[in-house]
């Protein structure tokens, strides 16, 4: 089993690397392959809402001027997914944000590649704005169907200069116990793989209010 977690921080060791690692540390104790896969610095384009990969259905989006594709099939061959960011004004990084609304757009459009997944949402920030981030990466893994572990509180941490969180005794418990649930949530999942069948997917219902 594998999980990948996603650093949407800019900093390749800030404090979002940080978080990630702790969570991390009880899955690679636990026997399971963990990956941080660093996007936040990279230049990443905006969903462009043209539609395309709706219909060309090939697990990719049109845009190709970054690496997002290559990305996309890395995440799918994982079990376990984590999404980190920062906190800017209140809400998701900008590169993060553009890598998530084209990820999973594209997954959506082509059967929810990453459903049923073990996923959870990680958050850094310095003082104000975690827990309103923290909802907005949860949007992502709530409309995927996918199985999200939780920690002992919400799965925010806190820091300012990079590695400033290792110093935030709460933060680095909510990490541990969230590296541990996921662990349990993979580890159950595969036990029961052969004797619970998981629900079949059904297709989407769109229901718009104005006629």
């Amino acid at each position: 089993m594998k999980v990948i977690a996603i650093n949407g921080s800019p900093k390749k060791e800030g404090n979002t690397f940080h978080a990630l690692s702790m969570v991390g540390a009880e899955i690679i104790e636990a026997g399971i392959e963990f990956e941080i896969l660093h996007i936040g610095h990279k230049l990443i384009h905006g969903c462009t809402a043209c539609g395309k990969c709706s219909i060309n259905k090939d697990e990719k989006c049109v845009i190709t001027t970054d690496d997002l594709n290559f990305w996309l099939q890395q995440i799918k061959q994982a079990d376990g997914i984590i999404i980190g960011s920062p906190v800017y004004y209140s809400g998701i990084a900008g590169s993060m944000k553009c890598f998530l609304d084209r990820l999973f757009y594209v997954s959506g459009a082509n059967g929810n590649l990453f459903r049923q997944k073990v996923a959870a949402a990680v958050v850094a920030v310095r003082r104000t704005g975690g827990s309103v981030t923290f909802d907005n990466l949860n949007h992502y893994l709530t409309y995927n169907e996918m199985i999200i572990a939780t920690s002992n509180y919400w799965n925010v941490i806190h820091g300012r200069s990079p590695g400033e969180v290792m110093q935030d005794i709460e933060g680095n418990q909510i990490m541990r116990v969230l590296g541990k649930n996921i662990t349990w949530l993979l580890k159950m999942k595969e036990a029961s793989s052969l004797t619970i069948k998981a629900p079949i997917a059904e297709k989407k219902e769109y229901m718009h209010f104005i006629r």
